[in-house]
């Protein structure tokens, strides 16, 4: 039952992510974490941070891990939990195949059109929309701590934050080398 439980999820958040991978997140998240509690929110962090650092679209790594971790944590075996990350995974990306197939011909005759060009410009809002509810969703005391709880693990992730989102967007650095700064970083000040 959990296994069309997770297809039948993975396939709705395939079918309405629009944004890609990191639009997806909220969805994934809402629905793992907060409709079937088949993860916990520290969970679901550690696995957007795993999905980030891994080759591979986010969306579809974050689906990956997320299959596996669900069935794990229903007491099914590694195989099985294998079997739940392919199914999530399937899931994840079925409707866009099916929905690049269908459209590929139709798109490429009326896309010049005012009707299928007024159906993106309403869109980009959406998917704007979507990566500041990813954005948001990851702010969380899991990631940053609070200044109660750990004030210098706080200030230091907000200064990584800052720093990263400066050097990434202002000074134009290559993300994966902000990636690395920051995980350096992390291990001379946090350890």
């Amino acid at each position: 039952m959990i296994f069309l439980s997770l297809f039948y999820t993975f396939f709705m958040i395939g079918l309405f992510g629009f944004g890609g991978g990191y639009g997806m997140l909220s969805l994934i998240q809402h629905e793992t974490v907060e409709s079937h509690h088949w993860l916990s929110t520290a969970e679901f962090t550690d696995i957007v941070a795993i999905s980030q650092m891994t080759p591979g679209p986010i969306g579809i790594n974050s689906a990956t891990y997320c299959g596996y971790t669900a069935i794990h944590n229903a007491n099914y075996g590694n195989l099985m939990a294998i079997l739940g990350s392919a199914t999530a995974t399937f899931a994840l990306v079925l409707p866009s195949l099916i929905l690049m197939l269908l459209i590929s011909k139709m798109f490429m005759k009326y896309m010049n059109t005012r009707f299928v060009k007024s159906i993106f410009i309403g869109l980009r809002p959406a998917v704007v929309g979507l990566l500041a509810a990813a954005t948001l969703l990851l702010c969380n005391k899991e990631n940053f701590s609070t200044p109660t709880e750990n004030p210098w693990q706080f200030f230091i992730s907000c200064a990584l934050c800052l720093a990263t989102a400066f050097g990434t967007g202002y000074l134009k650095i290559n993300p994966i080398r902000m990636i690395c700064f920051a995980g350096f970083a992390g291990l001379l000040l946090l350890y």
